[in-house]
């Protein structure tokens, strides 16, 4: 068996024209990485794929198969439960379609010896968004800057789904309480650790529009995520998240 340390974990749900070249990208990576690919039963066969790669890489890529759409905070946690039952020191999240480029993951493994959370963001200085519409540049910046007002989240990009969060970190946080679901899963998440002393960090990268497929956020999504916002707010005011003093980080 390999030795894999950190493990990217990919919800799925028909990306049938992007998981060949991504696990392809992926797996070339000069770093010890293994793949969860977590598919919702996807119709275009994305799973079928994934599990081809899985015979040919055991060890480094793995499948999780759900019977349908389940939303994607669900996908990310039975990723994470995967990952750390296969002794992850560290889990990654990404998005399949190459508007998370593998080419930056490197450099957030090497950023994870100095931080408990590493995020690909478009916000920190280097960063940015190419081939987007305004109006999705504009959300995205209208609801980090949302995010990061109401609830004090000190990372430039709040919402950003290309994350590292080392092991320590997941066993942390109860997993199975986080309400949130769909893309407010993110800022809930970043919330919880924030607030657990957990030390953050980012990495910039481009974000670029997907190259194959339909975007997945529809207006219900950003409905919930202005509800998940306010919803941490009031907890926020009421102290809802134990406080702690800052977590030393332990080089690795």
């Amino acid at each position: 068996m390999p030795d894999v340390s950190t493990y990217v974990v990919v919800p799925t749900y028909n990306e049938a024209d992007n998981i060949d070249e991504l696990l392809t990208e992926l797996l070339a990576l000069p770093v010890d990485l293994g793949v969860i690919v977590v598919d919702d039963n996807s119709p275009d066969g994305t799973g079928e794929l994934a599990e081809q790669w899985a015979g040919r890489y055991p060890g480094r890529v793995h499948v999780v198969h759900r019977p349908g759409k389940l939303g994607l905070g669900t996908a990310y946690v039975a990723g994470f439960r995967k990952a750390l039952e296969l002794d992850a020191r560290a889990v990654m999240t990404m998005d399949a379609d190459f508007s998370h480029h593998p080419r930056y993951i490197p450099d957030m493994i090497a950023l994870a010896r100095q931080k408990h959370v590493v995020i690909g963001s478009r916000y920190a200085p280097g960063g940015g968004s190419r081939n987007c519409t305004w109006k999705r540049v504009a959300l995205s910046r209208g609801a980090n800057t949302f995010a990061r007002t109401l609830l004090g989240l000190e990372a430039a990009d709040a919402t950003a789904g290309f994350r590292l969060y080392r092991r320590e970190v997941l066993e942390s946080i109860p997993l199975g309480s986080i309400f949130s679901n769909g893309y407010s899963f993110l800022v809930e998440m970043l919330f919880m650790c924030q607030r657990r002393g957990w030390s953050v960090g980012e990495v910039p990268i481009i974000f670029e529009d997907r190259r194959k497929g339909k975007t997945k956020i529809s207006r219900q999504e950003i409905y919930r995520a202005i509800y998940t916002v306010l919803r941490l707010f009031v907890r926020r005011l009421r102290g809802g998240e134990p406080r702690r003093p800052p977590v030393p980080v332990t080089p690795k």
